[in-house]
């Protein structure tokens, strides 16, 4: 059984200003089945939470960590939980 999960993944790299935010929501939406947000934060890194069926987040997690994302990713960090509820669909913060 696939469960539903909240995924939440810290991106850093050059990951603001070359529009990271907005592939990562057309990723999310192509996957389908997803809702949360990617956001830049002050440190210059990009937070992302994803709530869906972990085979999902993990699709997503692995495109984030791909090499076919804007800019440059020097790392990912991830946490996994429970799902929160809330959003209204994949948005960009």
């Amino acid at each position: 059984m696939d469960e539903d999960v909240r995924m939440t993944a810290w991106v850093r790299g050059r990951v603001q200003g070359v529009g990271f935010r907005w592939f990562t929501r057309v990723n999310a939406l192509e996957i389908g089945g997803m809702a949360g947000f990617a956001l830049n934060l002050d440190d210059g890194r990009v937070q992302v939470v994803a709530e869906g069926q972990r085979e999902n987040c993990h699709r997503l997690l692995d495109w984030l960590r791909s090499a076919d994302t804007p800019g440059r990713v020097d790392g990912v960090t991830e946490i996994w939980g429970t799902p929160r509820g809330g959003y209204d669909g994949f948005e960009i913060r």
